[in-house]
């Protein structure tokens, strides 16, 4: 009988200690940091609504995108529309929303991007995702037209950024974040089933508000940044592509951001001439002899490209010597 009890002993030592391994949790590994990967002589394609074109006021993005990849040279174009959807509305003028495709597969075709950053969404705040399947098919829809008129590049997909919650009178937005927030569930889905690259914007830049947080406004209304509001979405933006720019004051960046302004500028009224009805549209029978003038921008934009390198690198090589 002892050798029984030695044995009934050994095998309880045995459960015990598979017992206390088996209660000892495993270290879990964090999961891998994404970035997107840009390549030397890229060309970068912003389109959106409002956010993404009012960028161009401050040129935050631009100069903190420059420091972040380095040696690596990306030019960056913004043809963002202030109030535009996935359909193409706002780009249109004064013809139907197959206008405003047609104009952006122009534009596409004439800059040949490689890398392409779409941000859309923002009016799932206030239609509660009653339009969210029509809004998917309708990106579905742009993305296709991407691939066929710019083959080959890159996509990056950006949910919209959180609204802001401000004093009276301003509205309360806490549903319509709710609503937000559902939608950038949504599209991260989406994301991923076309095999694009996803930034969290809305959740980077805060998520739903906590109630009684109080900070510096970042929006003039709720809804439109301020410079502010803008080098925060900045710097949140290269943080989602898996980035880190080197910890540089505003004021640092002033020559850089010049020449991002600069150029921002020629380029804008390269692809949005303010008469660009007498130019090309119904009236080009008064002054669309004056076409001829706006690929004169093209060097230009050009040498303001090179001006931005030479101010990056003349910044790093500043930052080296410290």
């Amino acid at each position: 009988m002892i050798w029984k009890a030695a044995l009934f002993t050994l095998a309880s030592l045995g459960a015990t200690l598979v017992s206390s391994a088996e209660g000892v949790t495993a270290p879990v590994a964090k999961p891998e940091k994404r970035i997107f990967e840009f390549k030397d002589g890229d060309r970068l394609m912003l389109i959106g609504n409002t956010v993404i074109e009012r960028e161009q006021r401050y040129g935050t993005f631009e100069p903190r995108l420059a420091l972040a990849l380095g040696d690596l040279k990306v030019s960056v174009r913004n043809l963002a529309w202030s109030g535009d959807t996935v359909f193409g509305h706002a780009r249109s003028y004064f013809g139907p929303p197959e206008e405003g495709l047609q104009r952006l597969s122009d534009h596409l075709e004439l800059l040949k991007p490689t890398v392409i950053m779409l941000c859309y969404g923002s009016e799932m705040a206030f239609e509660r995702l009653g339009g969210l399947p029509d809004f998917l098919t309708g990106y579905r829809n742009l993305l296709e037209l991407i691939r066929k008129h710019a083959p080959g590049a890159r996509m990056i997909l950006v949910s919209p950024p959180p609204l802001e919650n401000l004093p009276a009178p301003l509205p309360d937005q806490t549903d319509a974040n709710k609503s937000l927030s559902s939608f950038r569930d949504a599209l991260r889905k989406f994301a991923t089933s076309q095999n694009t690259y996803f930034v969290d914007l809305f959740e980077l830049m805060g998520g739903v508000p906590k109630a009684g947080l109080t900070a510096q406004p970042l929006t003039e209304n709720g809804v439109h940044y301020t410079r502010a509001g803008y080098e925060k979405l900045s710097a949140k933006l290269i943080e989602g592509l898996g980035l880190t720019a080197p910890a540089i004051a505003s004021a640092e960046l002033e020559p850089i951001t010049r020449e991002v302004l600069h150029k921002d500028e020629l380029f804008f009224n390269r692809w949005r001439p303010q008469n660009e009805t007498y130019l090309f549209g119904f009236r080009k029978h008064e002054q669309g002899q004056n076409a001829r003038e706006i690929p004169m921008f093209d060097p230009l934009i050009d040498q303001a490209d090179s001006k931005i390198q030479a101010a990056k690198a003349s910044l790093l090589a500043s930052k080296k010597q410290l």
